[in-house]
């Protein structure tokens, strides 16, 4: 699975272009992935991830960085054994693809505007 392109609101996985932000969960994605408080990412807006069960979790906070990810959120989610790296979506996709290579078990969670 590879990201090829990300501009602002449009995002491309292996061909297929996306609209909305979404959960990458390899080899599946899930598009129009919305959050119980829109730009705070709370550990419910990530049950999927979970029962995925990562070894990394990569979050792309937007265009500009402004999905916030709380500290209750991290602690959560660092207590269930998966590692965060918390980052602005262009930089993100990048490192999802990175770890992809490296054979790395990773999810990411995209916010695909601000």
């Amino acid at each position: 699975m590879k990201i090829e392109k990300f501009k602002f609101g449009s995002i491309k996985i292996d061909g297929r272009i996306y609209g909305s932000d979404i959960v990458v969960l390899p080899p599946r994605v899930m598009s129009s992935w919305w959050r119980k408080e829109g730009h705070r990412l709370n550990t419910i807006d990530l049950a999927e991830v979970l029962a995925y069960r990562p070894s990394i979790l990569i979050i792309g906070t937007g265009i500009s960085g402004q999905m916030w990810v709380p500290e209750e959120t991290k602690d959560d989610m660092e207590s269930t054994g998966v590692i965060l790296e918390i980052m602005t979506t262009d930089k993100a996709c990048d490192r999802f693809n990175h770890l992809v290579v490296e054979g790395e078990k990773v999810a990411a969670a995209m916010h695909l505007t601000c």
